[in-house]
């Protein structure tokens, strides 16, 4: 990466505090998942880097938190703008460290941006309420910061799912720890120090620390930090939970999905299977959001289980930097042989391929899988990855039965023309996101994202909820002078 904004010399071997400094952990090859390329060394944060941070950090935030409302929102105002000046850079960051294809690198930029002005607009907003209260008696609740807040981001929209919680924990006045995925850490965690850091942000107040579980592991337990917030899978979440609640710690848990986008025999097939394509193959399945399960009602389903195959045959799959394509790399072997294993094991259990299944490298073809049984992983399982799992249906009771037949619930689409149908279907079904006559993967940062059951904890992130989740309740009360108790 030779890019002046992110330029290797800045970031190689470095973490930054407010400033780039060496980490103590052994460096991690950056290498691009397309072509096997080494992009550089990233540093890695050993416990000990994590908790001087998380300490700096604590130290910090009295004198951020008591910056002028101004100030701070002109801050986020000037990272958006530093973003936006380097669009095309962290674009092409995007595309390389991440596998993601130009146009969702460009609108995962295009929303940390808007997050970024967005969160730009927090400092100003009312801060709590007058209260009802006696006479000569002023009674106040009042949103204060919390201190630090623990970050910790994904592979998947590295950036987006990075900055989405940093941007507004720090507009209300929070310092920020982040621990970004080690396997994309220049594009979702290089990038948005290297942002604030231009944008002039008080040295010390953020902190990038790629690391791997132990890292995590000490930011989630330090004594300094008062909140993490978490975006990854159900698994790692229930740790970060666990270990956050012995610490009595607010915590957001943003997680996995098996989300279901029904679609009804009055749908109009080729609408449908556009809106199928976007939700199981954008970023390669890489997606909590992604379609794992397309519920097709039965007057419909072979006509639409043939279409939606021919379109598979057509989308084409390389490297994303080079070539102009539909889906990237799958991001490691790892997560490459897991889709295998699930494919695998939904075949042997008399599923059938009807396009797709194999990959050369970690370039995964574009796969239909039908014949489903209830039992299988690929019913029940996230699959984080392009397998469109289509499964038939009668009613539409047997339709919501089969989306709430999960642990999980983050997102729902259903695709109709009937709308009234629709929005009387919708109201069974058990999610967090819901959407009539859209696909699955939907965020535009001004809506409260968040799950219910195995893909989060009841929290949201994004739009109104932001003062909410990085913010505390106190009540403030004032009298011209203190009562006489009778005790």
């Amino acid at each position: 990466m030779t890019e002046s904004f992110i330029a290797n010399a800045i970031w190689q071997e470095k973490l930054f505090t407010g400033k780039w400094v060496s980490g103590s952990a052994k460096p991690v090859i950056v290498t691009e998942p397309a072509s096997g390329k080494e992009l550089g060394q990233i540093a890695m944060a050993s416990p000990e880097d994590v908790s001087q941070s998380c300490t700096a950090a604590k130290k910090a935030f009295p004198v951020w938190s008591a910056t002028h409302f101004e100030e701070r929102a002109a801050v986020l105002r000037k990272a958006a703008q530093v973003m936006q000046e380097h669009f095309n850079d962290i674009t092409d960051v995007l595309i390389r460290e991440s596998g993601s294809i130009r146009a969702k690198a460009e609108f995962e930029v295009s929303l940390s941006i808007k997050v970024l002005n967005e969160s730009a607009a927090l400092p100003s907003k009312s801060q709590g309420e007058v209260l009802p209260a006696a006479p000569g008696k002023i009674s106040i609740a009042r949103r204060k910061p919390l201190g630090v807040v623990g970050v910790i981001s994904p592979f998947n929209f590295p950036l987006y799912l990075a900055i989405r919680a940093v941007a507004p924990a720090l507009a209300v006045g929070n310092a920020v720890v982040l621990k970004p995925d080690p396997r994309t850490a220049v594009c979702g965690g290089v990038t948005i120090a290297r942002v604030f850091e231009l944008a002039g942000l008080p040295e010390g107040i953020l902190h990038m620390l790629p690391g791997d579980g132990a890292a995590g592991a000490t930011l989630t337990e330090h004594p300094d930090i008062a909140m993490i917030q978490f975006t990854g899978s159900t698994n790692a979440g229930k740790k970060v939970g666990e270990a956050a609640s012995r610490h009595l710690k607010k915590v957001s848990l943003e997680l996995g999905g098996k989300n279901s986008l029904i679609i009804l025999d009055d749908a109009e097939i080729d609408l449908a299977i556009a809106n199928a394509t976007w939700g199981a193959w954008l970023h390669q399945g890489q997606i909590c959001m992604s379609t794992g399960r397309i519920l097709v009602q039965r007057k419909i389903y072979q006509a639409f289980i043939s279409k939606l195959a021919e379109k598979a045959k057509q989308l084409p799959v390389g490297d994303p930097a080079t070539e102009q394509v539909a889906l990237g790399p799958i991001i490691n072997e790892q997560q490459r042989d897991n889709i295998s294993r699930i494919l695998k094991a939904a075949v042997e259990g008399g599923a059938k391929i009807e396009a797709g299944g194999d990959y050369s490298g970690l370039f995964y073809q574009p796969t239909v899988l039908s014949g489903v049984t209830l039992e299988s992983p690929a019913f029940n399982e996230e699959i984080f990855g392009p397998v469109a799992v289509v499964i038939p249906f009668d009613t539409d009771e047997e339709a919501a039965q089969l989306a709430n037949q999960t642990e999980y619930g983050l997102s729902a689409g259903i695709i109709a023309t009937n709308v009234g149908r629709a929005l009387d279907l919708s109201q069974q079904l058990n999610t967090g996101l819901l959407h009539i006559n859209d696909q699955t993967v939907n965020d535009e940062v001004v809506n409260p994202f968040g799950g219910t059951g195995a893909s989060g904890n009841g929290t949201s992130v994004g739009g109104a909820a932001n003062w909410e989740e990085f913010t505390q309740w106190q009540w403030l009360t004032i009298q011209s002078e203190a009562p006489r108790y009778p005790l």
